[in-house]
């Protein structure tokens, strides 16, 4: 008997990291490119296919660009992760104490950009 020490990713993570490469990019990035930044050795076909996800997710845009095809974030970094944090919200019944479990582990200048916020959401 073998042992196997390939190590799988979490969900989501590989898309994050493509995800990452595509924000700090200053212009849109063909397949190749982004294979070439990421910090695995990934076929080209399979970066092709967590592009094609991304894209269906409405979370990259593929635009063509010659014979073939570049991609770009189709939201911003600030977006996703704001996301991320509803999604979590709503994985529980109990609103009020993840947010108050949240709100007690920022730090106070944190907590005053959130009063921040949520006093000009009052006056809109």
């Amino acid at each position: 008997m073998y042992a196997c020490t390939v190590s799988k990713r979490a969900d989501g993570e590989l898309e994050l990291e493509v995800l990452h490469i595509l924000w700090g990019s200053q212009q849109p990035l063909h397949i190749g490119e982004v294979q070439e930044l990421l910090e695995s050795n990934l076929a080209y076909t399979s970066v092709a296919t967590v592009l094609a996800r991304l894209t269906t997710k409405e979370l990259v845009q593929r635009k063509p660009f010659g014979r073939s095809y570049v991609y770009e974030p189709a939201i911003s970094h600030d977006d996703w992760y704001s996301g991320k944090m509803m999604a979590l919200l709503h994985e529980t019944s109990n609103h009020r104490m993840l947010l108050a479990g949240f709100v007690s582990k920022l730090s106070s200048k944190d907590r005053l950009a959130l009063q921040s916020l949520l006093s000009e959401e009052k006056e809109a």
